[in-house]
């Protein structure tokens, strides 16, 4: 008999429906019983793509013994953290806090059931004793006792939690304080000091690609390139990386894509999910960087995520869908593996070039096979066209196979970091079909998940559920700003200003600076957190403040630019002493230092398209373009006063609130984008 998660529209949470387990969606529900029947909550979280959360499902929760256990011990609530990052991250942290190490997933979180206050927890447990780790049948029992006997001390120990979460907050920050620059130049040196210089990356394995961090690299070398003692260190920082992953195996050589980390140094080998979340930055990433140095391997590494996000992550209704699984046929990747005898036989006369560029000639990498990862560059004498037709034979090859389960649900948050990601590399590569994507994605947003006016987090089967975080709405925000500078659509403007007007209503904390990740109307949980670090996708703080500058200064609505500054002000004292940590934060602060260029350009719609396609061709990262067809009237705010003259392309240029006269040539505009001067 299915459980209580029959109902639900979650990928990951109808995995777990056919459990014996008696599994609870988090609710009002689940918290009735347990303060009815007396029993804690056992609070299991993870996410569909999550290979842990398998092994963990597998041995414990599909085996009927375990089972009752938590049955007749407690009230079982399973949640998605892709659809519930509130909680989530509720809990992670009083993870950290009770056991003093790092969290992840599956989290499992005892919670006392009257107050939702959790007292003991961890993460993966196996069903027998092994690795120092306790059997969790045994486990469970010990927990239950503890709560039926220590009720007092379970009760204490909430409160006192719950205390500590208080104390986390940012301290209050007057606006005496002088926000200066150094955060920029500590960030850059503490990267610097943990850059493996051989490989890439920052640390040591497992690896992620941090588009952000690699992202603060480059705009810190372009912004030195004006002076007269560039950082071409910072630049190495960035393409080493870049470089590394594009050449690893966390990269999918034959059909797209970027996994979400690898467990070596050396980018190899990954952990095999792919997540639209790291995709979508890292595509935009590399169009930048391509851009910025020309190099053909960023172009073709930003070319192929497209490919793949559009050939595979693409919902017919112009959203996308969220992830692939690492395991295919109950085993981690081996949907991506081959063995030499396989790659021959279908490769023929080009198998020798390929086997020794991706080390099929060397011993397997994993598990007895090979995952594909560059080894060898083509000698000068090699052209690239056999490596690209066997890839394409691989490809539909590998597509006979059983391919990982891919998570359908369309998450807003990633669906504007995908939105950001086409947007750019749309015209920087020169792909109109991608600005398409990207539009329609917007519009996908705009009809399923805003609901009389508000936002929602999560779609599923015809279904928008979860009211929206700081983080849809940011990434939102900052993501029509890039697609408005590929292809004006005066609507997106407006549902722009819409999403920033909902964040000052429902997110801000006006008084002490920054931004709620929930609304002030959200469901009450034990803390409403501020988060300003950034983790594996970038600070909401960090990406708000960033993007109501922006806007604020396109539109001139200083009580954008206020908030901003409250934002930057109010999480001064982590961006100071840990800038690493916050590098959304601290672009933002480079912007409010440093005020964005904005240049609109008016006039018909060829010649304007042609002059803003060569401005894409510059990589200016504190530089906006907007061309704006000369038909479009009634503009909002400071646009309105770029207007169009008869006959005549105009561009308007601006450094924050300081305007030069509108230029009537592309020569002249283009003097004006050699400059070097980066202030008015």
């Amino acid at each position: 008999m299915p459980n209580h998660l029959s109902t639900e529209t979650s990928p990951y949470l109808l995995q777990h429906a056919e459990n014996p387990v008696d599994w609870y969606p988090w609710g009002a529900e689940a918290f009735q019983l347990a303060k009815d029947s007396g029993r804690p909550v056992l609070l299991s979280i993870g996410y569909s793509a999550c290979h842990w959360c398998h092994v963990m499902a597998h041995e414990s929760f599909e085996n009927d013994r375990i089972a009752d256990v938590m049955n007749r011990l407690f009230v079982n609530i399973k949640v998605d953290r892709e659809e519930r990052p509130d909680i989530d991250k509720i809990y992670q942290l009083a993870h950290q806090l009770l056991t003093q190490r790092g969290g992840g997933w599956p989290l499992t979180m005892f919670l006392d059931g009257e107050s939702q206050k959790p007292f003991f927890g961890g993460t993966y447990f196996p069903d027998k004793p092994r690795h120092g780790m306790p059997a969790f049948d045994d486990l469970l029992q010990k927990v239950a006792a503890f709560y039926q006997e220590q009720r007092e001390e379970v009760r204490t120990q909430g409160d006192r939690l719950v205390g500590v979460f208080k104390q986390l907050e940012p301290a209050v920050t007057t606006k005496l304080v002088d926000l200066h620059a150094s955060p920029l130049q500590k960030a850059r040196d503490t990267f610097g000091g943990s850059l493996d210089r051989q490989f890439g990356g920052f640390g040591s394995a497992p690896k992620f690609p941090h588009a952000t961090t690699i992202d603060r690299l480059l705009r810190h070398w372009r912004a030195s390139a004006v002076g007269d003692d560039p950082d071409l260190d910072a630049l190495y920082m960035a393409t080493l990386t870049l470089t590394r992953m594009a050449e690893g195996g966390i990269f999918d050589h034959v059909g797209g894509g970027f996994c979400r980390y690898t467990v070596d140094r050396y980018w190899q080998i990954p952990h095999f999910e792919k997540m639209l979340y790291d995709n979508g930055p890292l595509l935009a990433m590399y169009a930048q960087a391509a851009i910025a140095t020309g190099d053909p391997l960023f172009t073709y590494t930003a070319n192929r995520t497209a490919d793949w996000m559009l050939a595979d992550m693409l919902a017919p209704n112009g959203g996308f869908y969220s992830t692939r699984d690492a395991d295919s046929e109950g085993e981690e990747g081996l949907y991506y593996l081959w063995t030499p005898e396989q790659v021959e036989a279908l490769l023929g006369e080009d198998y020798p070039v390929f086997a020794k560029r991706f080390g099929l000639d060397r011993e397997p990498n994993f598990e007895g096979k090979h995952h594909l990862t560059v080894h060898e560059p083509l000698d000068g004498d090699e052209a690239p066209e056999p490596i690209e037709r066997a890839k394409k034979i691989l490809l539909a090859e590998r597509d006979k196979r059983v391919a990982p389960a891919r998570d359908e649900k369309q998450l807003t948050s990633w669906n504007a970091l995908a939105i950001r990601g086409l947007a750019i590399a749309g015209r920087a590569l020169d792909r109109p079909e991608l600005v398409d994507a990207a539009s329609n994605a917007t519009d996908f947003i705009r009809e399923y998940l805003l609901i009389d006016g508000r936002l929602l987090a999560s779609y599923k089967d015809g279904r928008a559920r979860f009211p929206a975080y700081l983080d849809d709405h940011a990434f939102l925000l900052d993501a029509i700003l890039e697609l408005l500078q590929s292809r004006w659509n005066s609507d997106h403007l407006a549902f722009a200003a819409q999403l920033a007007e909902l964040m000052l209503e429902h997110f801000e904390d006006q008084k002490r600076g920054a931004f709620y990740f929930t609304a002030n109307d959200h469901e009450q949980l034990i803390h409403r957190p501020k988060p300003l670090a950034d983790e594996a996708v970038p600070s909401g703080n960090g990406i708000a403040a960033f993007a109501l500058q922006r806007l604020g200064f396109l539109l001139g609505e200083s009580r954008y630019l206020d908030a901003a500054e409250r934002t930057i002000r109010g999480s001064w004292q982590a961006i100071e002493e840990y800038p690493h940590g916050h590098v959304s934060l601290v672009t933002a602060l480079e912007e409010h230092l440093n005020h964005p260029e904005i240049i609109v350009i008016r006039g018909e719609r060829e010649e304007i398209a042609r002059w803003r396609d060569s401005a894409a061709g510059l990589y200016a990262p504190r530089r906006m373009v907007f061309a704006i067809d000369a038909g479009e009237k009634d503009l909002p705010g400071a646009l309105a006063d770029r207007k169009p003259v008869d006959g005549e392309t105009l561009a308007y240029r601006c450094i924050g609130t300081h305007c030069d006269l509108p230029v009537t040539s592309w020569e002249a505009l283009a003097a004006e984008l050699s400059e070097t001067r980066t202030k008015p």
